[in-house]
């Protein structure tokens, strides 16, 4: 004490100073108490859920059905995929063209049929029909647009309708 009186503290305001201090501490220290009280108690409410379930079993529930979820559209893709594989194949370009393959004799009742799949590979049905000869039927395959055989207006008419009809899948 003989240290502060050289200076010209009076030592009565030291003490006086520090109880204030000490209290003001003690006051923050009983509010941040009071503050780590109501967080935790938000936490634990937190973590409880409503349902008495921890959040880690909520969790762990959401990241299974994620997964679950990552499968079957996984699998989707792949069916997608397989899909687009028969699409390429399967007779999607069509065209018919109807005429009188007898000129007056049996009216427009004969009719060609283009059936194209993606690559204009397929075929061409020609149905001629006739009163008194009764119905010819004939069939021509097609490759890339293409017939190896010659075909007359209406069946190349049919065939050009079919390769230039639009692709419902676009």
């Amino acid at each position: 004490m003989d240290i502060l009186t050289q200076f010209g503290i009076n030592t009565k305001y030291v003490m006086l100073g520090m109880a204030v201090v000490i209290i003001v501490m003690f006051i923050i220290q009983i509010v941040q108490a009071a503050k780590i009280s109501k967080q935790k108690k938000r936490l634990n409410k937190f973590l409880e859920g409503s349902d008495g379930k921890s959040l880690e079993g909520v969790i762990k529930e959401k990241l299974d059905t994620i997964d679950a979820m990552n499968n079957s559209i996984t699998s989707l893709y792949e069916r997608i995929d397989k899909v687009d594989e028969v699409l390429l194949t399967v007779y999607r370009k069509t065209a018919i063209v109807k005429y009188d393959a007898f000129k007056d004799m049996g009216g427009k009742l004969s009719f060609i049929l283009a059936l194209l799949n993606e690559q204009n590979n397929g075929f061409i049905i020609n149905s001629m029909h006739s009163n008194r000869e009764g119905c010819f039927t004939y069939v021509k395959e097609i490759i890339g647009g293409q017939s190896f055989i010659t075909l007359s207006e209406e069946e190349k008419q049919a065939l050009d309708e079919a390769v230039n009809s639009t692709n419902f899948m676009e």
